[in-house]
């Protein structure tokens, strides 16, 4: 599973708006205290959503992403050299995986 937000990038929110003692109560899923609450409440979504637009992709998913290109690429090699489409299939079958664990879950 993939990270979409830095851990990095909501602390600085929360730091930014009051909010205290961040947590992850499991893989995206962030609290914290609001300001002059006694209860965690989860970060809005769409909060979440403008610190995704402002910072872009995290680590994890430009790895990702870049690996996708260079098999993509490494794998149109291999098809003209070996004269066959299995390269362009494990292509294919990696791009798909990566794309659809790219696609934010919170929609």
């Amino acid at each position: 599973m993939m990270n979409h937000y830095s851990i990095e990038w909501i602390e600085a929110w929360c730091m930014e708006n009051g909010w205290t003692d961040l947590f992850v109560e499991r893989r995206g899923n962030y609290w914290a205290f609001p300001p002059g609450g006694v209860m965690p409440e989860p970060i809005p979504v769409h909060v979440l959503r403008v610190i995704k637009e402002e910072n872009g992709l995290t680590n994890q998913e430009l790895f990702w992403s870049l690996a996708a290109v260079f098999i993509t690429i490494l794998s149109v090699i291999y098809t003209f050299a070996f004269k066959c489409p299995i390269p362009l299939v494990f292509a294919f079958a990696f791009n798909a995986v990566t794309v659809a664990q790219l696609e934010p879950e919170d929609v």
